[in-house]
């Protein structure tokens, strides 16, 4: 067989030496090689090993939103601090990378009219790399399952371009594909492909009429911006549950301060997430010995002595703290673990509610915690509509004993609520569009958490929501605008000019190639 038009003799052996892993310059070797059937199945594995790698990339980039839970997570386990999303990312990348660089090998090698030899070290890798992300797929599934319901609702604000990205994928396929039935003279394979890719292709083509996204919509029905909500404060700018970071979620416009809060062994409430200390104080150089006792059995003095804040410095949980001026790094390690009554009065001056767990429920004093946080607030003085109450425990003595705290809930409605419900704080995996905009309706507050990555912020955005719990305030405080918001008519018009397009480009394919 001659070299096709187009593909030189160089060409094709540059072609072949990273696939096949054989340096062949004479035209007269190539033409002794064929591809056959196995070659065939190789290639059909190369394909889905790349399809799944890619799928996976997907998911990669949509956990981001929520991986500084896992961070925290692996730290509770191990004791080891590090941003495992920069693992995740390179490794992904790595995989993608070289499936892609093998399919795209492939490809040129077809329309050049050359043999698919894949070599056997190809072969192990892509069996093993198709085992890794089976693996990180399984792992997910099964210590992560709720991200499942994080990729449904990303679909909402991807759909649409992904269904563009795949038509267009599927169409430049067609080039390949057109040149292999040509070549090949098995009729059965050839009807069977072509058969098999045209029923891909008219799934595609209507497509659209199963996707569906709150942000296909004309923008005068647009819902109001979601508030914000400093998730402890404003954590990718300040050591989380201090009083810097509130003051940086106030300078980033935030309505609420959101925060968990601790009593300690000499009844003073103070701001803390962990029940240990070890992850966002020095307490281990401090008090060794006592460095994996429950942050309750500390009293306040203890706790003063604490430095809340070089740890931001020294682990740096997110990228943003590199970008800290010097002024704030001078601040950073100034910090310490501030009281609830400091809190609170900070929140009051700079007018922002404040809404808080109060941990660990499993506490057998927990009742008393109730009764020495309630005598804090009552203290205060802070108006008590900006007390936003969390806890489920003794919720009946809170409203007894101060009636103006708002309280928040953690569930969704009843079918027979005794008391409507005004205010729900739940993940925002546990919510669909369908019932935010019914809960808005019906005047209740949705507050869902915790939201960080702009394409989720814009979905909850056309859905509806009151208000999200972020991370990320300073990049949510800039967002105008939902990130797209199409009106039904022009969705239409891409989608049917899409189609039309791929269509024609795949009929120039077959008859050029012919």
């Amino acid at each position: 067989m001659a070299d096709p038009p187009g593909c030189c003799s160089t060409c094709a052996t540059c072609l072949l030496c990273p696939y096949s892993c054989q340096w062949i310059t004479a035209k007269k070797k190539r033409k002794g090689l064929r591809t056959t059937k196995c070659d065939c199945s190789w290639f059909l594995f190369l394909f889905c090993v790349f399809l799944f790698t890619l799928v996976w990339l997907y998911f990669a980039i949509i956990i981001l939103n929520d991986f500084h839970n896992f961070n925290e997570f692996i730290f509770k386990q191990r004791k080891l601090w590090l941003d495992w999303s920069l693992v995740l990312l390179i490794a992904t990348a790595v995989l993608i990378s070289y499936s892609s660089v093998l399919l795209v090998l492939a490809l040129c090698l077809q329309l050049c009219g050359q043999p698919l030899k894949l070599h056997w070290v190809h072969k192990i890798l892509l069996i093993l790399t198709a085992l890794v992300v089976a693996a990180a797929f399984t792992g997910l599934g099964i210590k992560w399952a709720e991200e499942w319901k994080s990729a449904r609702i990303s679909l909402q604000a991807t759909g649409p371009f992904l269904h563009i990205g795949i038509v267009g994928g599927m169409t430049l396929l067609a080039w390949p594909l057109a040149s292999f039935i040509y070549r090949t003279r098995n009729t059965g394979l050839k009807v069977f492909l072509l058969l098999v890719y045209w029923a891909v292709m008219i799934a595609l083509y209507l497509a659209p009429l199963g996707i569906t996204s709150p942000c296909i919509m004309e923008e005068n029905q647009l819902p109001p911006k979601p508030a914000l909500v400093g998730h402890r404060g404003a954590p990718m700018l300040a050591p989380e549950n201090t009083l810097m970071s509130l003051y940086k979620a106030v300078d980033c416009d935030v309505q609420v301060f959101e925060t968990d809060v601790m009593v300690s062994a000499d009844g003073v409430p103070f701001l803390m997430h962990d029940e240990e200390l070890t992850r966002t104080t020095n307490v281990q150089a401090v008090f060794p010995e006592r460095a994996a006792l429950n942050s309750t059995a500390f009293n306040w003095t203890d706790l003063q002595q604490l430095d809340a804040g070089s740890w931001f410095l020294e682990r740096r949980p997110f990228p943003t703290v590199q970008s800290l001026s010097a002024g704030d790094r001078n601040e950073t390690t100034k910090q310490r673990i501030p009281s609830l009554g400091q809190a609170l009065e900070a929140a009051k001056q700079n007018n922002i509610s404040i809404m808080f767990d109060l941990r660990p429920e499993n506490h057998s004093d927990y009742q008393n915690f109730v009764n020495v946080t309630l005598g804090v607030i009552l203290q205060s003085g802070i108006p008590l509509q900006q007390v936003l109450w969390l806890p489920d425990g003794f919720r009946e003595q809170v409203k007894q004993q101060a009636p103006g705290v708002q309280q928040v809930y953690g569930r969704k409605r009843l079918q027979n609520e005794k008391e409507p419900l005004l205010h729900v704080n739940l993940p925002y995996q546990d919510m669909s569009s369908e019932e935010i905009r019914q809960y808005r309706q019906d005047n209740i507050s949705v507050n869902l958490y915790v939201v960080n990555q702009p394409w989720l912020f814009s979905v909850l955005w056309c859905s509806g929501v009151s208000s999200v719990t972020t991370n990320a305030c300073q990049v949510l405080k800039e967002m105008k605008h939902p990130i797209w918001l199409l009106p039904r008519s022009t969705y239409l018009m891409i989608w049917i000019v899409v189609d039309c397009v791929s269509f024609l480009i795949i009929l120039w394919a077959f008859v050029l190639l012919k």
